[in-house]
């Protein structure tokens, strides 16, 4: 993982963080004041900041509906797909503001998404997939992309000719985060990799994230398993309702105690009446 997860400061309250331009030295990813809207009507968005320094592991947190899809889609740009619109912010790749650029110009620049539910051409082969994935690359990369991907997916290697819609769901993901690391990304974006999959599986994908990460590229960790993203993330970020409402180094957030009993389920037992869920919830110190 990256070795300065200081290069993030941790805010002190939910509304500085909301207000203030992130920026830094050697980032692979801002966004900053972010608002987005879709069918011009709902605001989903409400002024997120957030960075990921180069050669870092950043996680994302957040409950479905929290936003962290549509973040994504921002950083992508993706949002028209889906009648989503920045209104204010910008959204800014290795030190270049990309925040209206083509969706293709951002992956020729280093970015490279993971979308939740793999989305793997599930009608083509491993290797046919493979080889897609490496169509917005020079090809004088082909070779040690190739490479790089079966050394880290031993188990693809053996599945080449393989339909692919026919792997296990483990496998799946493999071949997903494989097809995107053929475009030889500088920052790449995991949604949700650890949906669905059991227990051993999620490991090996947290495992394979690290060595993807410690290969040179930054990513930005998108999930709703707080324990295994935090354990590997440099630094972490919590969003709620179109808000970042928590940061601070990984470590640090595994330790904090309302991300301990609302995100890792480690909180008071017994709380059984709809009463006592409402008051729990009402206890939340973010930013306190």
């Amino acid at each position: 993982m990256g070795a300065n997860s200081s290069a993030v400061q941790t805010k002190e309250d939910a509304g500085d963080m909301a207000d203030q331009t992130v920026t830094h030295a050697g980032t692979a990813l801002g966004v900053s004041n972010l608002e987005v809207v879709y069918n011009e009507v709902v605001l989903v968005l409400r002024g997120i900041s957030i960075a990921v320094p180069e050669g870092q592991i950043v996680a994302l947190l957040g409950a479905n509906g929290a936003g962290k899809t549509t973040l994504l889609r921002a950083v992508t740009g993706l949002l028209d797909v889906h009648r989503g619109r920045i209104t204010k912010g910008a959204v800014e790749l290795f030190g270049d503001d990309i925040t209206r650029a083509d969706p293709a110009v951002r992956v020729k620049s280093g970015l490279a998404q993971v979308m939740e539910g793999r989305r793997i051409f599930a009608e083509l082969t491993v290797e046919e997939n493979l080889r897609a994935g490496a169509m917005a690359a020079p090809s004088s990369t082909f070779d040690d992309n190739y490479r790089r991907v079966l050394d880290l997916f031993p188990v693809l290697s053996a599945r080449l000719r393989s339909t692919a819609g026919y792997l296990s769901g483990g496998e799946q993901q493999m071949l997903a985060i494989g097809r995107a690391l053929m475009a030889s990304p500088k920052l790449l974006l995991l949604d949700e990799p650890s949906l669905g999959l059991a227990p051993r599986i999620v490991d090996q994908i947290r495992d394979i994230v690290v060595q993807v990460n410690e290969q040179g590229t930054s990513v930005l960790l998108v999930e709703q398993n707080a324990t295994m993203a935090l354990k590997i993330a440099d630094h972490g970020y919590v969003l709620e309702h179109g808000r970042i409402v928590k940061d601070g180094p990984g470590e640090a957030l595994l330790e904090d105690k309302d991300i301990r009993e609302f995100y890792l389920g480690m909180g008071e037992a017994g709380r059984r009446s709809f009463r006592d869920v409402k008051t729990y919830r009402r206890r939340k110190t973010w930013g306190s």
